[in-house]
């Protein structure tokens, strides 16, 4: 019920609704501890497995491993700790914007209070720079337009009028001209008025957004899970393969204590800890390379998803457009066109048009179509004074600037929507029906339309309204947010890239399918929030993945279209940069904020924000995130085929009855230094030909699948049947312990280099593998040369492996090892990729 008088509330009711109803604000919910994040990342299974293999390698006496390992998880939690501290902020960000002072009428006066103390039933008074403190109805309107691109995401300011009735019987909504509605957190652009405030708090358009907000739960990484089942299934090999050794130790030579010891060392051979240090380095590296292209990661993780990405929904303005209006189109009365070149000056039929045009606006405008327009003859006032300005008005959509010269003559330019310029220049209905044809062929072109009139004041007192003059039509000026230079090629390579992409914006169809169109889409269809709400979910996913568009769009409606897409088991990024872009930020699998223009609700609720705030950077974070799945798949490719030889080296003496070469120093070496050190080269390796042509990967599709699974184990097992035999052979020829221990050692590193070549890439030839530029790998094989070569040379090195001398005929074994295995390996690769689909990824 609205306040008798227009007196407002008073101070006791006031006080008694708060107390009822709360204050209006956002809840406050227990902010978690230090503590409390330590104790939840520390529940992430691959920060347990780092602090648990550091423990192991403590207890054994390992301690600069175990340092090492402790490093790494050191870091990640901080990292982690950090990041998960900055989404706390989401909400807090929301009370900033719904907690702004308020100008109220409590008991017939103006008192200003805090935002938080507004009641519903308050009287509020909006100016010119404020931020609306509560949802209400407006009951006064002098020219006023509000800035509501924090709820709709669209930059262009909107009318505001009075409510005709005390019931109003449509629905409050953010967006379009001539409502009786704001909304908290929204910002007056220009004039004044009146509203009584209806909502607070939870209740509030932005209040509802918060707490759906806060009720989502972040989409786990696909990655995580699937190195999280990777490993298990390595540490069961592990356990089982230690039992296999100690049994056999003790049935075969008696020694059971030597068994247990026996089989740690095995058992650090298949420790798979290297794992989560080399998907810790691959994103923390693709994170840093990502924003070279102005693209800034707040969760690692989202970066090989967004390689992923099957959907990419994306906003209109700002993403698609530059966010600015420019003047596209100047239409003369006689139908005549021009298109405004900043380097060509239009025909001077066209100046006074646009001079008419400038002078209609205010001399330091705020409006993003009057900016456009200042542009074009910022000069046009120059040398007049402003007498009077006549505002919109509910019943008459026009504004009218009244300037006078030296002379007694004054100047009167109007501008406004096209029928009422029409209608005050007494246009007959065919002359009005003519223009209303014109003003339909430009909105067809996604133009936003304004009329322009001219009439001439020769002084005395000026008419109370526009009406009063005797103007004469100018003509029609189109004003578009123009499409970004690069948009149209990166969705070009998106759709080559098997990726979906769907514009859904807050603007207006026609505007939505034009800009569509401009940018390669090709829609069939306009899919408008009405039409949403009578959808069930499977309609409306099926809309989605069609050629549709989606217009006038509310936030509770992109958050149905985000979660319909992933029902169907779409991979879902989903661009925002307001408030209502909040919650289907957070609940789709990639969130993609804006970072120039975005709010930093959104910016929180995101993992992924585009300085640039351009699209074709989207498309350059989706290149790399499939590079850097192809690579590390090629990395865990090379780690399980390395783990192979190891562990059948460490097994072999127990099977064959030699003396155990391998101890556990041995292990460590290979293991925390050349596998994981080695790994490194392939998070460097460029990117394959094909990685924007190729569809995205299926989301049950494995780390490893069956195809690799199979070429990691050819590997491996090639690799073990060389080495082994070096080993057998040089026992059988009676060669000391040390030096077979040397001898082999050696052949397993070449071998283990070699693989690195042979797991470059799937897909090119030998040589292409030895000339792919990466310098990383050039400074890897000179560490593991030296590190062999030292080995040999200085003895202290040589006793701590316990190596015998070899000689050049030995090291020429090794090399040969190393050569047989990459050729027959680069052999067998051709029979298996008419098999299998080229993905780069092997």
């Amino acid at each position: 019920m609205r306040s008798s008088a227009m007196l407002g509330l008073t101070a006791s009711e006031a006080q008694a609704r708060l107390k009822a109803e709360g204050f209006n604000e956002l809840p406050r919910t227990g902010r978690r501890t230090i503590l409390r994040l330590v104790i939840e990342v520390l529940r992430e299974p691959m920060l347990l497995l780092l602090l648990a293999g550091g423990l192991i390698y403590f207890v054994l006496g390992d301690l600069g491993e175990a340092l090492l390992l402790l490093v790494f998880a050191s870091i990640s939690i901080v990292i982690t700790i950090v990041q998960e501290a900055r989404t706390e902020r989401v909400l807090d960000s929301l009370r900033d914007l719904t907690s702004p002072r308020a100008l109220v009428i409590r008991g017939g006066e103006r008192i200003r209070i805090p935002g938080r103390e507004v009641a519903r039933g308050d009287l509020i008074v909006l100016s010119e720079g404020d931020r609306v403190a509560a949802d209400a109805t407006v009951l006064r309107s002098i020219d006023l337009l509000l800035d509501e691109s924090l709820l709709t995401g669209e930059s262009v300011p909107v009318r505001k009028q009075a409510s005709s009735s005390p019931e109003e019987s449509i629905a409050p909504h953010a967006g379009g001209d001539d409502q009786p509605f704001v909304f908290s957190g929204t910002l007056v652009v220009r004039g004044s008025g009146m509203a009584e405030v209806t909502s607070t708090g939870v209740l509030s358009e932005i209040g509802k957004i918060g707490q759906s907000l806060h009720s989502l739960a972040a989409e786990a990484p696909r990655l995580q899970q699937q190195t999280t089942r990777l490993v298990a299934t390595f540490a069961i090999a592990s356990a089982f393969v230690i039992g296999l050794t100690v049994l056999l130790y003790g049935l075969y030579r008696g020694g059971w204590l030597e068994g247990v010891l026996a089989g740690i060392a095995l058992g650090m051979s298949m420790l798979p800890e290297e794992i989560p240090v080399v998907l810790t380095v691959f994103l923390a590296m693709g994170a840093w390379r990502i924003s070279q292209a102005r693209v800034l990661t707040r969760r690692a993780s989202a970066i090989e998803s967004l390689g992923a990405a099957t959907v990419l929904c994306t906003d209109k303005t700002g993403t698609l457009t530059e966010n600015r209006m420019t003047v596209a189109r100047l239409v003369l009365p006689d139908g005549a066109q021009y298109t405004p070149d900043t380097a060509v000056r239009a025909a001077p039929a066209f100046d006074p048009l646009i001079e008419t045009g400038v002078l209609a606006c205010v001399r330091e405008p705020f409006d993003p179509m009057e900016k456009a327009l200042h542009l074009l003859a910022s000069d046009a006032g120059a040398g007049r004074r402003l007498i009077q300005s006549y505002g919109l008005r509910p019943d008459l959509l026009a504004m009218s600037n009244v300037w006078c010269g030296s002379g007694n003559e004054c100047v009167v330019a109007a501008k406004g929507a096209p029928e009422t310029i029409g209608m005050l220049c007494g246009m007959s209905a065919e002359e009005l029906a003519e223009l209303r044809a014109r003003v339909d062929a430009l909105a067809q072109e996604g133009l936003r339309v304004l009329g322009v009139a001219r009439a001439s004041w020769a002084g005395g007192d000026l008419p109370e309204t526009q009406r009063g003059f005797s103007s004469g039509f100018c003509g029609l000026i189109g004003f578009a947010d123009p499409l970004r230079l690069q948009v149209k090629d990166a969705i070009a390579e998106c759709r080559s890239a098997g990726i979906h992409v769907v514009m859904i914006t807050g603007d207006y169809p026609a505007t939505a399918s034009a800009i569509a169109m401009r940018a390669g889409l090709d829609p069939e269809r306009v899919v408008t929030g009405a039409d949403v709400e009578a959808m069930a979910d499977a309609e409306l996913a099926r809309a989605a993945r069609g050629r549709a568009v989606f217009a006038r769009i509310a936030p509770a409606q992109k958050l149905r279209i985000v979660n319909a897409l992933k029902d169907t088991g779409e991979i879902v990024a989903m661009t925002g940069d307001g408030v209502n872009d909040a919650p289907s930020l957070k609940a789709a699998h990639i969130g993609i904020a804006m970072g120039g223009r975005g709010t930093d609700v959104a910016r929180e609720a995101s993992s992924i924000v585009l300085l640039d705030d351009d699209f074709g950077s989207i498309v350059k974070a989706i290149r790399l995130g499939r590079r850097i799945y192809d690579n590390l798949r090629k990395a865990m490719s090379f780690i399980l085929a390395v783990h192979i030889p190891i562990a059948g080296l460490a097994l072999l003496p127990l099977l064959t009855g030699m003396p155990l070469l391998f101890g556990p120093v041995h292990i460590a070496f290979l293991e925390m230094i050349i596998d994981p050190v080695c790994s490194l080269v392939f998070e460097a390796e460029t990117e394959e030909w094909d990685v924007m042509q190729r569809p995205p990967r299926s989301p049950d599709e494995p780390l490893l699948p069956r195809s690799l699974l199979v070429w990691s184990l050819l590997q491996g097992g090639l690799a073990l049947v060389l080495t082994g035999g070096v080993m057998v052979t040089a026992n059988r020829y009676g060669m000391p312990a040390n030096e077979v221990r040397a001898l082999t050692f050696f052949s397993l590193v070449l071998v283990i280099v070699s693989l690195i070549f042979v797991n470059r890439s799937f897909s090119t030839s030998l040589v292409e593998a030895f000339t792919r530029p990466n310098r990383t790998l050039v400074v890897i094989v000179m560490f593991v040369m030296s590190v062999l070569g030292l080995s040999l040379v200085w003895p202290r090195a040589a006793d701590l492996f316990r190596f015998g001398p070899l000689h050049v005929d030995d090291l020429a074994v090794t090399a040969v090892v190393a050569f047989v295995c990459l050729v027959l390996l680069e052999l067998s690769k051709y029979p298996l990729r008419r098999r299998a689909p080229t993905s780069g990824a092997a």
